[in-house]
């Protein structure tokens, strides 16, 4: 059989389209290989920043340079934003946008298939558009009608805590974004479509199941009515899950502040701590008014603060906060960083996510960084200074477990640290942990938190494994 080597790049949605894939190519017969060794190699790209088009463009060079006779397929955002700038790179076969993933995985089966590649003969593989003579054939368009991998199993790949990607694309016109040209209007997986995947996913010993998407709190606005039912909301699918599945855990990856509902919130209340994971990542952006509305961001400061009082309130301290921040955006000036680093001060965050603004071609923001520009050196001093304290807040976050016991998944264990006979974990709040003993992956345990590693994890005795 073929081997196929998926690259990811990206966010956890990008990560979850790119795990779908792999297991519809594994069912299909295929095996993954490295990507010297692969037949195939499917590039699945980020394109948020111009560092990850850069990252993408060098991983097809040196693929095709290390692997000459592989076929590489590039997917995901880059592919959907700029598919003619890939499909002339050397090695590329074939690019599969965002508005096509679903057909992605019979493009690679036929690929492998066919010797000579020969895509256009194959019924229903006619590339939506032809490129210069030479380029590799394109499947984009922007409609995004194939958009979702609906029918990948989740519970068979190596990882665990898999995403289950229940929502793409997003409403939201922020300036500085381009996702709504890479991936379209916000679409929602059907309720009974997640809770059969949620079924699946238990009924094969799975633990801990995250639910991920571009703008996850979004989900199920763009449903019709069901006869009898909830509207649906995040919220009503969260607690239809813990009704009526026996998964043990369910976490929620990144939800936009004013998406926190009181009923998504009551939730966390209910059953922080037991079945539903007390980790929030609330996207910041920036602490300052006057930014923030640039970016055409939904809410203020103040509108921030007091999602993360009432989720605080909600689901006690051990709550786990996380949120990204992006440093330079056009006009920022000192002061405008500073009531950034001030909020920052005043929240128990628990960690950072810190990039600097990347202008992106089509977007309000590329105008704005033309017109005005925050020149580097002033971006690497803002971003020096927010690493700094968001070592501080991490770290007096997790003081706070030392000497204490932990719930906690075990993962897939790097064969560095499993030679040394550690297992690397994850507690329920999200805290990353070394475990003093093997442990397989996917294997729920009560650890004890005696102290700090090297890499600001904390070292855990392991107290009782399930």
């Amino acid at each position: 059989m073929a081997g196929f080597h998926v690259e990811h790049f990206g966010c956890r949605a990008a990560r979850a389209d790119g795990e779908a894939l792999s297991s519809r190519l594994r069912a299909a017969g295929l095996d993954r290989s490295e990507p010297a060794e692969a037949e195939l190699i499917i590039v699945n790209t980020c394109s948020v920043t111009a560092e990850a088009d850069r990252a993408a463009r060098v991983f097809i060079r040196r693929a095709h340079r290390f692997n000459p006779g592989a076929r590489i397929v590039v997917t995901g955002c880059y592919a959907q934003r700029a598919p003619e700038e890939l499909a002339g790179l050397a090695g590329v076969a074939a690019v599969v946008g965002n508005s096509h993933k679903a057909m992605a995985p019979e493009i690679l089966i036929q690929l492998a298939a066919s010797p000579e590649g020969d895509l256009a003969r194959h019924a229903g593989f006619v590339p939506t558009h032809a490129l210069l003579a030479g380029s590799a054939p394109v499947w984009v368009d922007d409609r995004f009608a194939h958009s979702f991998i609906e029918e990948a199993p989740i519970a068979g790949d190596r990882r665990t805590r898999p995403n289950l990607k229940i929502q793409e694309g997003c409403d939201n016109r922020c300036t500085f974004c381009v996702i709504p040209q890479t991936r379209g209007l916000s679409r929602s997986l059907t309720r009974a479509t997640v809770l059969r995947h949620v079924e699946e996913f238990v009924c094969a010993g799975g633990n801990e199941l995250v639910l991920s998407g571009i703008n996850l709190g979004r989900w199920g606005r763009d449903l019709p009515p069901e006869a009898g039912a909830p509207r649906a909301s995040l919220a009503s699918l969260v607690q239809e899950i813990l009704e009526t599945t026996a998964l043990p855990r369910l976490r929620l990856s990144s939800i936009e502040p004013m998406d926190w509902d009181a009923q998504l919130i009551g939730l966390m209340r209910e059953h922080g701590g037991s079945r539903l994971a007390r980790h929030a990542h609330l996207p910041l952006q920036s602490g300052s008014d006057a930014v923030l509305r640039r970016m055409h961001r939904r809410y203020r400061p103040w509108h921030y603060a007091e999602k993360v009082a009432a989720l605080l309130d909600a689901a006690g301290p051990d709550l786990t906060l996380g949120t990204d921040v992006m440093v330079g955006f056009p006009s920022e000036t000192d002061a405008q960083f500073e009531e950034t680093m001030a909020l920052i001060r005043a929240l128990p965050f628990g960690y950072l996510h810190i990039f600097p603004f990347s202008p992106r071609p089509g977007t309000p923001g590329w105008e704005l960084h033309a017109a005005a520009p925050v020149p580097p050196e002033a971006v690497e001093g803002r971003i020096s200074a927010l690493r700094a304290l968001a070592a501080e807040k991490t770290r007096n976050h997790r003081r706070k477990f030392l000497g204490r016991q932990l719930s906690a998944i075990t993962l897939h264990t790097p064969n560095a640290l499993a030679a040394l006979g550690c297992t690397v974990a994850l507690t329920e709040n999200f805290l990353p942990l070394e475990l003093d003993g093997r442990l397989p992956a996917n294997r729920l345990a009560q650890v004890r938190a005696d102290k700090f590693t090297a890499t600001q994890a904390l070292f855990c005795t392991i107290q009782n494994a399930g």
